[in-house]
């Protein structure tokens, strides 16, 4: 169970275990001796393991059996691009997907493979993918408008990038997102500016 617990913060599910040969009876002995420390159900974690930030996250990769992908307000949390506060963990989730939760936030698509960036024992979106999902919710202007001010000055997409990608998310996501670069090219105009004349 090592390899699998190293590369997801410690934890694995009961259906891991299962997959490299440990029994139900074997994973009841394993945490009822102390080797394995159960954190939920059908979810264990090696004992010692060190706390980390991120550990919530991977706890709800392994609820999802590995479907969910870390999206929308949390992921611009993740990505330190604005500073909201969900109350709720926002997840993407296939489709078909119908295991729910009060504590998180479903969302139903299927993403490409370009628009995941893999953490330790869990995925998130992407950056562009992000601002173009919190531009398709009710999530304030100001704050989609910073997030993708952040984004921009980091060189992590471009103008036109997001313009490309928003048209296909839809009429409000693409009118959100061009008045987030409308703002951004008026404030980094007045920026500039204001560089030359202190300089001068």
């Amino acid at each position: 169970m090592q390899a699998i617990a190293f590369i997801q913060a410690g934890y694995f599910s009961a259906s891991q275990a299962r997959q490299v040969g440990y029994s139900y009876q074997a994973q009841k002995y394993h945490a009822d001796h102390g080797n394995w420390t159960r954190v939920d159900r059908g979810i264990f974690r090696l004992p010692g393991w060190p706390l980390g930030p991120d550990d919530g996250y991977v706890l709800w990769h392994l609820w999802a059996r590995g479907q969910a992908v870390v999206s929308h307000d949390t992921a611009l949390v993740l990505h330190d691009l604005s500073d909201v506060d969900p109350v709720r963990v926002h997840l993407t989730v296939p489709p078909a997907f119908r295991a729910e939760d009060e504590s998180v936030v479903l969302h139903r698509h299927a993403l490409a493979d370009h628009d995941l960036e893999e953490r330790q024992g869990f995925r998130v979106t992407s950056s562009l993918r992000t601002l173009l999902d919190v531009a398709s919710t009710d999530l304030s202007q100001e704050h989609v408008a910073k997030a993708v001010a952040e984004a921009l000055h980091r060189g992590s997409t471009t103008p036109r990038r997001l313009r490309s990608r928003a048209d296909a998310m839809g009429d409000r996501a693409a009118l959100r997102i061009e008045r987030a670069l409308t703002a951004f090219s008026v404030d980094g105009h007045h920026s500039a500016a204001g560089r030359v004349g202190r300089s001068g």
